[in-house]
């Protein structure tokens, strides 16, 4: 059998997980546990991704006052930045983030991820209810992250 490395695109409610204590945290750690040990596997995000989870992390000190601060915040934009992800312009995404988000009634933002895993023709996985539910028409590949078969490490 021939292994196939893992790409897919991921958007800032999972990448999030790593950092947030969540009942899905353990399976994004076992998915971006691939990045480090296998080098083939491609992590792709628009690159407003980054300001993303960092708005999320600002909402979680905001709201959980002492229990998220804004060390740990700090520690996982830190973290976050060091990711070995392959970061697309978002300039580059925008004209069919318009038409995507136009047709589904979606965020530009969420499109710009859809955009971008059509591009590649790569899966794009959520924690996403309602995006995934929005795209159910679509001939995308859009999976909830407790849905996604993260493959075993060759």
């Amino acid at each position: 059998m021939t292994y196939t490395p893992l790409r897919c695109v991921v958007d800032a409610s999972v990448a999030i997980k790593l950092f947030v204590d969540d009942p899905l945290s353990d399976k994004v750690h076992t998915l971006f546990a691939h990045l480090d040990a296998d080098p083939m596997c491609k992590f792709y995000v628009p690159d407003l991704f980054y300001i993303e989870c960092t708005n999320i992390l600002w909402k979680y000190v905001r709201a959980l006052s002492h229990a998220y601060t804004a060390t740990d915040a700090e520690t996982a934009v830190h973290n976050l930045s060091s990711l070995s992800l392959e970061p697309t312009p978002t300039v580059a995404l925008m004209s069919d983030a318009l038409k995507i988000s136009l047709a589904y009634a979606i965020t530009a933002y969420d499109a710009c991820y859809v955009a971008l895993a059509r591009r590649l023709g790569a899966p794009l996985v959520t924690a996403d209810k309602k995006l995934v539910h929005a795209l159910e028409s679509s001939h995308d590949r859009v999976y909830y992250l407790d849905n996604f078969v993260i493959p075993d490490l060759p």
